[in-house]
C-alpha cells in the first residue's frame, strides 16, 4: 500500500480526543485540523457555515422600482455601440 502525504500539523484520533476544545478554538480562528490515524489522514476538522438563506420570490416587492421606459432603446447607448446613425 502507497504511504499517504500527511500534512504539517496533523493530530491522532487519540490526541483529537484529548484536544478536542483547543482543535475547536484554532478552527474557528480560522484552521483546518487534520486527523489521522496512524500516517494516514482520514478526517478533516473545519469550520461550519450555515447555508445561505433560501431567496423567496417576490421577497423585494414594493422595494425596488423600474421606470415605465426601462426597457426602451436608448438613442445614446446605441450611437455609442454603432447600432444606431
Amino acid at each position: 500500500m502507497a504511504e499517504s502525504h500527511t500534512p504539517a500539523g496533523a493530530v491522532t484520533v487519540t490526541e483529537a480526543k484529548a484536544q478536542l476544545s483547543s482543535l475547536v478554538e484554532r478552527v474557528r480562528r480560522g484552521e483546518e485540523i487534520v486527523i489521522r490515524r496512524g500516517r494516514e489522514p482520514v478526517a478533516k476538522l473545519t469550520a461550519y457555515v450555515p447555508a445561505s438563506k433560501r431567496r423567496v420570490l417576490g421577497d423585494l416587492e414594493g422595494q425596488i422600482w423600474m421606470s415605465d421606459d426601462f426597457a426602451e432603446p436608448d438613442e445614446e447607448l446605441e450611437r455609442l455601440f454603432g447600432t444606431r446613425e
